[in-house]
């Protein structure tokens, strides 16, 4: 298939020659701006020896720009119905192996080879727990993913603002997210009802936690802003069975931390700083709660 597939008309042809029909009711809107489809390779800085999981790829649009890098392409497709035309599109490029299948349910560890980085417009309806999955799965050292705008204002809101919550810390306690363009509407075909971001993640270095600690981190800010306007004395009793406010404050104070704040103005260190002495303290002594 010789189609220009970042226009409309593009995107047209390729569903005539395949006899199919968008689903926009199931977030089934493509790319169709080169200026954002050129944005999204530059900062995914994609090269000859990269191996890059795209994830929705649709029609083969981004996975054609991938492949034209000559980088190595996964390219996961959920709807069997775009699965053809993808192979059509991509059957210039060797370098592409595509996968019919559910992201949330792909055995990532199984994919035919490591990705060294992951780029992919994501599929809205599951972008926050996929991502989480990407990362905790450590998949990539750099993500470049377009997600809804205000998606990606909460993964990179900072401590003290509304944005800022469970999202936030799941992400930027594992890598240091940016907003690297925001997209209009008029760059998707057919245009969706709301703005878009591409967001880049650079994973960190050094884990901020043990990955064995990554749940009470979970659970932690979980308990946190599921009562926002609470102390953190009172909304942290929610980590466990038992767990009183006295406990809570001894267990606060033990990590340097104020039981009288709220979750909200906690930063993502600090927070990973509760976690780390509550393991700690649980461990010294399995039967004192924290």
């Amino acid at each position: 298939m010789d189609l220009e597939l970042a226009t409309p008309a593009g995107v047209r042809a390729a569903l005539a020659a395949a006899g199919l029909r968008l689903r926009p009711s199931r977030g089934q809107h493509f790319l169709v701006n080169r200026r954002v489809l050129d944005k999204i390779i530059e900062v995914a800085d994609v090269g000859a020896y990269d191996v890059v999981l795209e994830v929705g790829a649709g029609i083969g649009t981004l996975s054609v720009a991938l492949a034209r890098t000559g980088a190595r392409v996964v390219a996961v497709e959920v709807d069997a119905r775009f699965v053809p035309v993808l192979r059509a599109a991509c059957a210039p490029y060797p370098g592409v192996y595509i996968i019919h299948a559910d992201a949330m349910d792909l055995a990532l560890e199984a994919l035919p080879a490591a990705p060294t980085k992951v780029v992919a417009n994501l599929p809205y309806s599951i972008a926050s727990p996929l991502l989480i999955k990407l990362l905790d799965e450590q998949i990539g050292q750099r993500l470049v993913v377009m997600v809804q705008e205000e998606v990606a204002d909460r993964i990179v809101a900072r401590s003290g603002g509304k944005r800022y919550g469970l999202l936030s810390v799941a992400v930027q306690s594992q890598a240091h997210p940016k907003v690297a363009m925001r997209v209009p509407p008029s760059a998707f075909f057919p245009p969706p009802k709301v703005r878009s971001a591409v967001v880049t993640l650079e994973v960190h270095d050094r884990p901020i936690l043990p990955k064995t600690q990554m749940p009470v981190l979970r659970a932690v800010t979980r308990a946190a802003f599921g009562q926002r306007r609470k102390m953190l004395r009172s909304a942290l009793q929610r980590v466990g069975d038992g767990l009183t406010a006295a406990a809570v404050e001894t267990w606060c104070r033990a990590a340097g931390i104020d039981p009288r704040r709220r979750g909200e103005s906690l930063s993502v260190d600090e927070f990973a700083g509760l976690a780390r002495t509550f393991v700690e303290r649980e461990n010294e002594d399995p039967g004192r709660r924290a």
